[in-house]
């Protein structure tokens, strides 16, 4: 059977012609699955009979399959969703004030392997398909019963390793007659694989980019990341400060702050130094707990003094609010626990 969640519109009406049906029936298919949530073919009713027939033979329109859900005290969701092929992933809807984001997993596995993150773990099986990334949020809103607005492609794998699917999920989410989540409202981060950035820069859909940087020098960065001895900064910093010239976009740089290795005022002079001039703004991160590692979250009080001392140096930061610590649902927590696994 063809997956519907893997189509963008283009290959859906594509199919349909090479198969003897009009491809402006793609978009009626469309609204139905996306804007009425609904995945029968006979409830299909503006479609005619031979077309709904030929859908229930063979196309799969089924939502993933929820082996775990864990709801977090701040109403932050963690679905564990199982594969076809026995693989288990995790997505996250998040709820805020403007709406609700969800964050969404690119690989079984990772094989970046960042010091301070469970996501890489256990290695890299393999990518997800457009039809994993776009069922999961497909599987969320129906589950869930919520509407989703934003997306965060910040889950467990590097994105920009599995580039052509997540492009091709974003056509998908971003198109009128689907989940219609409009380019500002999706966001893409890499730990810096530096010509996908480029390629990136040059999308027709202009989504958001948050650089994984976590480090205001070398030193620091080459033992939390693994990435930074292939793409060292000064050349990750060259691409980003391209990515904003051709892009037109802002980006984001993300920093965990770790106790004792980054966080003290003296890596915030850097880090200001670092991106001056760039059109970005930085998403301090507080860490979240990782049993495997040895690293500690920075106090609160330190936190704020880093925050503020970008802000004297005429750096936009944010600190982030903490959701879906308890659940194993936050930043840098996401994994495949063995007791999922099995």
């Amino acid at each position: 059977m063809k997956k519907f969640y893997n189509w963008t519109i283009e290959e859906l009406k594509n199919y349909l012609i090479d198969n003897g049906f009009k491809g402006f029936s793609g978009d009626q298919i469309f609204k139905w699955v996306y804007e009425q949530n609904v995945i029968d073919p006979e409830e299909m009713t503006n479609i005619n009979k031979d077309l709904r027939a030929f859908l229930k033979d063979n196309v799969s329109f089924d939502y993933l399959e929820v082996t775990k859900k864990q709801i977090a005290k701040d109403d932050t969701q963690k679905y564990l969703f199982k594969l076809n092929d026995g693989h288990v992933i995790e997505t996250v809807l998040m709820k805020y004030e403007y709406g609700n984001s969800v964050c969404v997993t690119s690989q079984v596995g990772c094989s970046m392997g960042c010091s301070f993150c469970a996501s890489g773990i256990i290695a890299k099986k393999r990518d997800l398909s457009v039809a994993e990334l776009v069922n999961q949020v497909a599987s969320i809103q129906h589950y869930s019963g919520e509407k989703v607005t934003h997306i965060v492609v910040m889950g467990t794998g590097e994105p920009f390793d599995n580039y052509d699917n997540v492009m091709d999920f974003i056509r998908v989410i971003n198109y009128k007659h689907s989940f219609q989540i409009g380019a500002r409202h999706i966001s893409v981060s890499t730990c810096g694989i530096i010509p996908r950035i480029y390629e990136y820069a040059r999308e027709v859909i202009k989504s958001n980019l948050a650089i994984s940087l976590h480090a205001p020098n070398d030193e620091i960065r080459t033992k939390l990341m693994k990435i930074n001895k292939v793409y060292p900064l000064k050349d990750l910093i060259k691409a980003v400060q391209d990515y904003t010239e051709i892009s037109g976009r802002r980006v984001t740089f993300e920093y965990i702050l770790l106790k004792g290795i980054n966080d003290d005022v003296t890596h915030a002079n850097e880090l200001s130094d670092l991106i001056r001039g760039i059109n970005a703004y930085v998403n301090l991160i507080p860490y979240n707990s990782v049993n495997e590692f040895g690293y500690k979250k920075t106090n609160p009080i330190k936190a704020k003094k880093f925050h503020e001392q970008l802000e004297k140096r005429g750096i936009n930061a944010t600190l982030r609010r903490e959701l879906g610590s308890g659940i194993d649902a936050a930043c840098g927590q996401l994994r495949l626990k063995k007791e999922v696994t099995e």
